[in-house]
């Protein structure tokens, strides 16, 4: 954890801001998907057996927690404006109650396939805010890489199987939301990363959004049963606020100061391949026709996005 912190903290206001090595930033990217890539598994293991909103709020109270210990022993000489403490509380937002709720509720409203094939689209939407809001350029190469990338992901999510049916429907559409704000939040999120630093702007906006969504969770969980929680439900919840939101949104930001919002995104794509490949290792899941295609596709959507 200690050398997350560093990593993010790396150029903060009023330290040189040296950029890192191309290979770094891959090797950041790498970890970051690795450790995302159990974030579908992990979630539907505790909404299993613990209400969404109960279970939303222990993880932001478990990240709130961790937060605010490492900025107050991080402390910075550079205050943060008003009006960006106002742009990371709406970051904050998009982050806690619109992307983490929706997408809590919406999967156990639905399958852990049919979520994170949703989430796939992510790049989509990053990439068409980033050109609307950051100015990030649209090139016909990266358009076509998207596509072609997502295109795999589905390969292998559906392996030919994934319907999408009325049964799933709100759910679908609630996680569809929730990437929507996630994508809204990482475009917010860029520039202000860059002016003060991946560590600050995520502990602050993780707090300010947990600590608007405190009342509401504290309200549900007060009426739960939490003995009837299985330990396997508390470990769920322990992944989720500590690798999620704590390691990986900072990462995330991190790599985000130094690499285009639609460039990261499609990156973003290889999650699927890193996760099929673990439960290969470790399930002894078998190598399916859909996952070789599947792969072959998204590395080829990858590559053509990052040929400059």
């Amino acid at each position: 954890m200690s050398d997350i912190i560093k990593l993010a903290s790396h150029s903060e206001v009023g330290s040189p801001n040296t950029h890192p090595s191309l290979s770094r930033l891959y090797g950041v990217i790498l970890i970051h998907q690795f450790l995302s890539s159990f974030a579908y598994p992990f979630a539907k293991l505790g909404l299993n057996s613990i209400e969404p909103f109960v279970y939303a709020f222990f993880r932001f109270l478990i990240t709130t927690l961790l937060f605010t210990i490492i900025l107050l022993v991080k402390k910075s000489e550079h205050s943060i404006p008003l009006r960006d403490h106002l742009r990371i509380l709406i970051v904050g937002i998009t982050l806690i109650p619109a992307n983490q709720l929706l997408f809590l509720v919406g999967q156990s409203m639905t399958t852990a396939s049919h979520a994170s094939l949703l989430f796939a689209t992510t790049p989509v939407f990053i990439y068409i805010l980033a050109i609307l809001f950051l100015r990030e350029k649209a090139r016909l190469r990266r358009s076509l890489g998207i596509l072609i990338a997502t295109g795999g992901v589905y390969l292998i999510l559906s392996s030919g199987k994934i319907r999408f049916g009325t049964e799933h429907l709100f759910g679908n559409l609630l996680v569809i939301a929730a990437v929507i704000a996630w994508a809204v939040g990482t475009i917010m999120g860029k520039p202000l990363a860059q002016k003060f630093g991946a560590l600050r702007v995520t502990g602050l906006a993780l707090i300010y959004g947990s600590l608007l969504y405190f009342p509401f969770g504290l309200f549900k969980t007060w009426q739960y049963p939490l003995s009837s929680i299985p330990w396997t439900g508390w470990v769920s919840v322990a992944y989720m606020a500590v690798v999620i939101s704590t390691v990986a949104y900072v990462l995330w930001y991190w790599i985000l100061k130094y690499m285009e919002a639609s460039r990261v995104a499609v990156i973003q794509n290889l999650q699927p391949i890193i996760a099929s490949s673990v439960a290969v290792l470790l399930l002894n899941e078998p190598i399916t026709r859909h996952f070789i295609i599947g792969g072959i596709i998204i590395l080829g959507g990858v590559l053509l996005t990052e040929i400059e």
